[in-house]
């Protein structure tokens, strides 16, 4: 298996999930609008983005049932762990994701959540079409197979 190349990037969350029920037609890297809490609990890693999703609201895209937990030394000016919180995208980016949801019926899912090169937090979101049950079959059929073969090759 090829090597991925290296990003400077510190993942902090990731959807494993969203590449098995999707179909990843196009990626977008997004910023995140967050307040200081939302930031430094996200440094500590545990915010999940399994079940969210983009939603459009008044020409803006938002994200939607993503959880950052509590930070413990926040006291009063904690956040809502479940906020919907806004994406940062240009005008162009956002008219065609929204295109795309509502004429052709696809999804926008978030795929990770990560800290760039320059300590800001990013979001890598997607445009994807949803797999039926016998794609998903054969998404694991696939990956099976190319375990078996690995381990077969690694044996000569």
């Amino acid at each position: 298996m090829a090597k991925k190349p290296e990003l400077d990037r510190e993942v902090v969350a990731q959807n494993r999930k969203a590449r098995f029920d999707y179909f990843i037609e196009e990626t977008f890297e997004a910023g995140l609008q967050l307040t200081g809490t939302e930031v430094k609990s996200l440094r500590g890693g545990r915010s999940t983005i399994a079940e969210s999703y983009v939603t459009e609201d008044g020409g803006e895209a938002w994200l939607v049932n993503a959880n950052i937990p509590l930070y413990a030394s926040g006291n009063r000016y904690n956040h809502e762990p479940k906020r919907p919180r806004k994406l940062l995208l240009h005008k162009a980016q956002i008219n065609k994701l929204i295109g795309a949801i509502q004429r052709e019926g696809r999804t926008v899912v978030p795929l990770q959540v990560y800290f760039n090169e320059q300590g800001r937090a990013k979001i890598e979101i997607a445009l994807a079409k949803g797999k039926q049950a016998h794609d998903k079959r054969q998404t694991i059929k696939d990956r099976d197979w190319q375990r078996q073969r690995s381990r077969l090759l690694s044996h000569r």
